[in-house]
């Protein structure tokens, strides 16, 4: 398989802080795979996020994309990487603007990262929504005419329609009830096998992980305590930290 995201012995301290936000981090992303990032608050799950979303740059170490490490003074090359990753929040009822039509909530990336306008444009909101089980007229209508499971829909459209390489996930069902969440993640799981999604997820909760990643990851002040093949880490977990995690969270069947 072939890295398609890689963190080598990334640091990042913010300013003014006392100790750094990550420190020593290194982790691999192959190409069509699917990652869990699990922590507890404070662990770095975010700031690994945002480095990986390219809207900070390491304190030390490197970012690679398709072995590459990121720039973020080259314009060129960051333009590329921001049509090849897209982004679906934790909250569906913040993270969609009430003012705007479906339509154009999903459609934004199209017309902001300049690749479809007009006809095309609409087409390609039309596919995001079928793609995610919507019917095409919801486009016409607001988010406050869906359900919370509905909204999270038109996000995961709205981060699909542009045909991303890698889909980060920020804790995308923690906001929602069971079922729902059970709704979502067979969603994610059948895009990434569909569309050949490279998938991170972001995740306080080792349960939602192993049912959609075939790694995890996992972080504790800064630093990886473990990782491996999502089996191995929950089956048979090396770290005490990990096995705490594990059982604080529901037992779902690991991703296969």
């Amino acid at each position: 398989m072939t890295a398609i995201l890689e963190l080598r012995d990334v640091g990042y301290r913010y300013r003014r802080a006392a100790v750094p936000a990550l420190e020593g981090v290194s982790f691999t992303v192959e190409a069509g795979r699917s990652v869990g990032l699990v922590g507890e608050s404070g662990a770095g799950k975010t700031t690994v996020l945002s480095l990986l979303l390219g809207l900070a740059g390491p304190t030390s170490g490197e970012v690679l994309f398709d072995g590459v490490p990121l720039d973020r003074r080259d314009r060129v090359r960051m333009r590329e990487f921001r049509r090849s990753v897209q982004t679906v929040f934790q909250d569906p009822y913040s993270s969609l603007d009430p003012r705007q039509s479906v339509g154009r909530i999903v459609g934004e990336p199209l017309s902001s990262l300049r690749l479809a306008t007009g006809a095309e444009a609409r087409d390609r909101v039309a596919e995001a929504l079928a793609a995610v089980a919507l019917p095409a007229d919801a486009a016409r209508r607001y988010p406050h005419e869906f359900s919370g499971g509905q909204r999270q829909r038109i996000a995961i459209a709205r981060a699909v329609v542009a045909r991303p390489r890698i889909l980060l996930a920020d804790e995308p069902v923690s906001a929602l009830d069971v079922t729902t969440r059970i709704q979502i993640i067979d969603l994610l799981a059948e895009l990434g096998e569909r569309e050949g999604l490279t998938v991170v997820m972001v995740s306080h909760d080792l349960g939602v992980v192993a049912a959609l990643c075939r790694q995890t990851v996992v972080l504790r002040g800064g630093r990886i305590v473990e990782q491996g093949e999502t089996r191995q880490v929950l089956g048979s977990p090396a770290d005490p930290y990990t096995r705490r995690l594990l059982d604080s969270v529901p037992r779902l069947p690991a991703a296969t």
